[in-house]
């Protein structure tokens, strides 16, 4: 493992990082945008959305396959793979002169970000020794993650301004390209691969298939009805075919998903947290922006702009997550994490008005802000303590699988909520504390994770499951 202070180390986490920079900021990118793309390509409100939800689709369904990948073909391969098919498909989207055109290259774009984190993750947890250089690694990967978030909406306004809509898909182009070239020059050598260990082809076509349906009705339920026969009926498919997957991998040789990651408690906490981590946390950018420019007016060059208090303050929240984890260990920081956001949440939401004011909403920005630089970074501690180097990947994908999952529900739910009230305002506002107090209740999960000492602080022991020679 690189040495947290060689330069090597230094330059494989640049790229790293310089990855998930990109899938962050290509996240919220297009959303200030939209609005011109359905006046360029005439989409109707109903199909604008799939702009949005074909990414979300295909990135969600596809993330236990790029984690198995990652383990199994090499994780430079994939890295590289990844980022080329984010940037061929975003040329595809500039370029894109109708609907269908758009939207499969947005699908591209999912796909590449499933292949991509899995891999990103994976390096992380097997170059970094799990403990401090880890979290450092870690810190930094949520930081640069962070400033994508927020930049993307900047960048967003400012490009869709001066150039159009096509730009925001254009911009990825030379950022992919340098992550491709700095991958193949800076990541490790992926070796040969391991002709013993195959891919478990019927558990990829019956997870991907399962995960993918059950996203799909998920992002699908709050534009159709969570009652309509569309909705009910590919859920009950994809909850068959969840099933299904199930039942080969406990008697595959070679499993997709090895049952036996689910003894580590660690994981499988850490999947349930990104779940309710995603459903309130990132709800919180769809809140921000409807009240900026549906409350207070504001230009999508100004509400980007607004985003910059939240993206510095991400990343001073990811650079605290480094010192807590040392410190704290797992479980105290993510439990501070989620009481930081979730109080942040609430003063966001008793700040919200028809006369409102930006300085008003800074303080419930600040809390959760930091509540999420520290738990973003302190949660993917979590679901890679304690797993061995070969089954990083497909662990990294499971709690990344969840986190989609939980956006989906949590968007669905918080829209509802907000929809419920008569005025925008009082919508928004109970959408909010709703948010917060799941929040806070989220910290019932991390009984799940062990206690620890202040001298192993940092590390989540599971004897059942870790392999000591990869220590």
């Amino acid at each position: 493992m690189p040495s947290q202070h060689s330069n090597g180390g230094v330059r494989l986490l640049a790229v790293l990082a310089f990855g998930q920079f990109i899938a962050a900021l290509d996240y919220n990118i297009v959303y200030v945008a939209l609005p011109e793309i359905g006046r360029a390509l005439g989409f109707s409100e109903q199909s604008l959305q799939w702009t949005v939800s074909a990414y979300a689709v295909a990135f969600g369904g596809l993330l236990l396959f790029g984690g198995r990948a990652a383990d199994l073909l090499g994780r430079r391969r994939m890295f590289v793979l990844a980022i080329s098919l984010y940037g061929l498909s975003s040329l595809v989207g500039g370029l894109a002169s109708s609907q269908e055109l758009l939207i499969a290259a947005r699908a591209g774009q999912g796909v590449g970000g499933a292949l991509l984190v899995p891999a990103t993750l994976s390096l992380i947890a097997t170059e970094y020794e799990e403990g401090a250089a880890r979290n450092r690694a870690l810190a930094v990967w949520g930081g640069a993650g962070a400033l994508g978030l927020a930049l993307g909406a900047l960048l967003g306004g400012v490009l869709t301004s001066a150039f159009g809509w096509e730009s925001v898909f254009l911009v990825n182009v030379p950022l992919t390209a340098v992550a491709a070239v700095a991958g193949l020059r800076l990541l490790p050598a992926d070796g040969r691969r391991d002709r013993t260990r195959r891919l478990d082809l019927p558990g990829a076509v019956s997870g991907t298939l399962a995960v993918t349906a059950i996203v799909y009705g998920l992002v699908q339920g709050p534009e159709l009805g969570w009652g309509s026969a569309e909705v009910l009926a590919v859920l009950g498919v994809g909850a068959a075919l969840l099933l299904a997957f199930v039942a080969i991998e406990r008697v595959s040789d070679h499993a997709l998903m090895p049952l036996g990651l689910f003894r580590n408690r660690s994981l499988v906490t850490a999947m349930g947290i990104t779940f309710v981590f995603m459903g309130t946390f990132g709800t919180q950018y769809y809140l921000f922006t409807v009240y900026l420019q549906g409350v207070l007016g504001y230009s999508a060059l100004q509400t980007g702009m607004a985003f910059l208090p939240a993206a510095v303050l991400g990343m001073v929240g990811a650079r605290i997550a480094e010192s807590t984890l040392g410190s704290w260990g797992i479980r105290p920081s993510l439990i501070a994490a989620l009481v930081t956001g979730g109080l942040g949440m609430a003063a966001f939401a008793l700040a919200l008005s028809e006369d409102g004011t930006f300085v008003a909403l800074l303080p419930g920005i600040a809390l959760i802000s930091l509540g999420q630089g520290v738990g973003w970074t302190s949660m993917f501690a979590a679901a890679g303590a304690g797993v061995p180097p070969h089954e990083q990947g497909i662990a990294s994908a499971l709690a990344s699988t969840t986190q989609q999952i939980g956006a989906a529900v949590g968007l669905g739910i918080l829209v509802a909520v907000a929809n419920s009230a008569d005025q925008t305002v009082d919508g928004l506002r109970l959408a909010g504390f709703v948010a917060g107090a799941a929040t806070v209740a989220g910290c019932l999960l991390t009984a799940g994770l062990r206690r620890h000492s202040h001298d192993d602080a940092a590390r989540v022991e599971e004897p059942a499951v870790v392999d000591a020679s990869a220590r």
